[in-house]
């Protein structure tokens, strides 16, 4: 909660405490200034969110209660009933608030502040998700660069069409996430780009997710000296908002379509985990199940989407605000859940692309019954033992060049994203007992001391990372390839 807020709340519960309980008084243009002054504060300073309407309610009963002159009741039911009402509301008026806060960011902590703008990438690809007629692909996708620039007009956290899908996937009214305008985000929209070349990264979001939940993350990579364009997978993320502001919401139509009687692919493949069968009799159930499970054609739709972006790099390198700007000879990808086996897939097909990250997805497709030519690492959360470990399967060859192997304790699924700072509960936000700002520090270090070691070509020790976080568990693979 905000400060006003806090003691807005305050106020108002303890003179609620004082007028039930004690048989002294208060005068009541007292009381009715101070009221009146902290929430007038309040709008002026934090303006009004719909979080707080039952602190505006408590507020309300204290502000009649202290114009009232009524003689107070001295049985002791009525107060312990009107105790109980206002507490429970008391419960309430903290809960909400607190479940979705006006929270902070970390702020980035390179050399370089961080700069946004939106590119509207239109590809000559068929839009296979829709079913109107020569509709052809097209993306929305954030570029994050470094700048010089120390202020300017703040990057609104989550745009609208992203909101508005956020609202929809939970059933709620499309207001419902407006308080995310007080969110500071560190970063500055439209800012100049600093002075230099920097190396490129491309980054694939979650399944029914967004580019733009990522500003922990990602903002702390680009400060380190990267240009990340984020593609927003049209349809498959929460929302995208185009220049002429329509907006596109994940498509729940089309997700059901191509997942309907795909679960008995995998079905074998949950027995072969449960049924504890050895690595060696396991492999081949969970290499078909890999390479059949529907989510491999949505791996490799995404990793065409990259692959477009990589498409129009030179381009952006030669006009506009990014002219001479991109070190076009230094490419890397990474990505999130389902957008990290997108990025695993890129780098597997795009010989452009010189290093590769996942962070905690699943390795649908191709890769288990290949190696990467390039560096790449993987990112895990800290998942129970119990849990299907597809990726060791998926990963069997690793890499022909070196392979990363990274474990960060006590974090989940969602540590990698902003979720923990927008939801602080663990059992709504699926994250783990990391603190959240430990977490981004330990993955944004890993992301940036690979990539300043394999597109940089700085002489560091990713090695060194293990023995700096007792929370991060890290193997590296060179050279290995295990046949199967």
């Amino acid at each position: 909660m905000q400060l006003f807020e806090i003691l807005l709340l305050s106020i108002s519960t303890i003179y609620l405490g004082f007028h039930l309980f004690s048989q002294k008084t208060i005068e009541p243009k007292y009381i009715s200034g101070v009221l009146i002054l902290v929430i007038l504060v309040h709008f002026l300073v934090e303006g009004y969110r719909w979080q707080m309407i039952p602190a505006y309610l408590l507020w309300v009963i204290a502000f009649i209660s202290g114009l009232r002159r009524s003689k107070k009741s001295s049985r002791t039911f009525i107060k312990v009933s009107k105790g109980i009402r206002l507490s429970l509301l008391l419960i309430i008026a903290i809960f909400l608030p607190s479940v979705l806060p006006v929270f902070d960011l970390p702020e980035p902590e390179g050399p370089y502040s961080v700069g946004t703008r939106d590119i509207l990438l239109e590809l000559n690809r068929e839009e296979v998700i829709t079913e109107e007629e020569d509709d052809k692909r097209k993306l929305m996708v954030k570029v994050w660069y470094p700048s010089s620039d120390r202020e300017g007009e703040i990057d609104p956290y989550i745009d609208q069409g992203g909101r508005h899908g956020f609202a929809q996937k939970y059933g709620l009214p499309n207001s419902t996430f407006n308080y995310l305008d007080k969110v500071d985000t560190h970063v500055y929209r439209n800012a100049n780009v600093a002075e230099g070349k920097f190396p490129v990264l491309v980054f694939s979001h979650g399944y029914n997710s967004k580019a733009n939940s990522y500003y922990a993350l990602l903002s702390q990579v680009v400060s380190q000296g990267y240009v990340v364009f984020a593609v927003n997978h049209t349809y498959e993320s929460t929302g995208s908002t185009f220049p002429d502001g329509s907006e596109t919401y994940f498509n729940y139509e089309y997700a059901q379509e191509i997942e309907q009687g795909t679960w008995e692919d995998m079905e074998p493949v949950v027995a072969a985990f449960k049924d504890d069968l050895s690595f060696k009799d396991r492999h081949p159930i969970v290499k078909k199940g890999l390479k059949n499970y529907f989510v491999r054609e949505m791996v490799e739709r995404w990793s065409k989407d990259l692959t477009g972006v990589v498409d129009h790099i030179d381009s952006w390198n030669t006009s506009g605000f990014l002219k001479a700007k991109l070190d076009t000879d230094n490419i890397g990808v990474f990505g999130h859940s389902r957008g990290g086996g997108a990025a695993g897939e890129t780098l597997l097909t795009d010989k452009r692309i010189k290093a590769g990250a996942n962070v905690d997805g699943v390795q649908w497709g191709r890769i288990v019954d290949s190696a990467f030519e390039d560096p790449f690492l993987y990112i895990s959360a800290d998942w129970p033992e119990d849990k299907e470990d597809l990726n060791a399967h998926a990963y069997i060859n690793k890499s022909r060049s070196i392979f990363y192997e990274a474990r960060i304790y006590n974090t989940g699924h969602s540590n990698f994203m902003d979720i923990p700072f927008m939801i602080p509960l663990e059992m709504l936000s699926e994250a783990g007992e990391i603190e959240p700002e430990k977490g981004i520090e330990i993955t944004s270090r890993l992301i940036t001391t690979f990539f300043d070691k394999h597109l940089k070509n700085k002489e560091v020790d990713v090695d060194l990372l293990a023995s700096e976080y007792e929370l991060l568990n890290l193997k590296i693979y060179k050279r290995e390839l295990v046949n199967n």
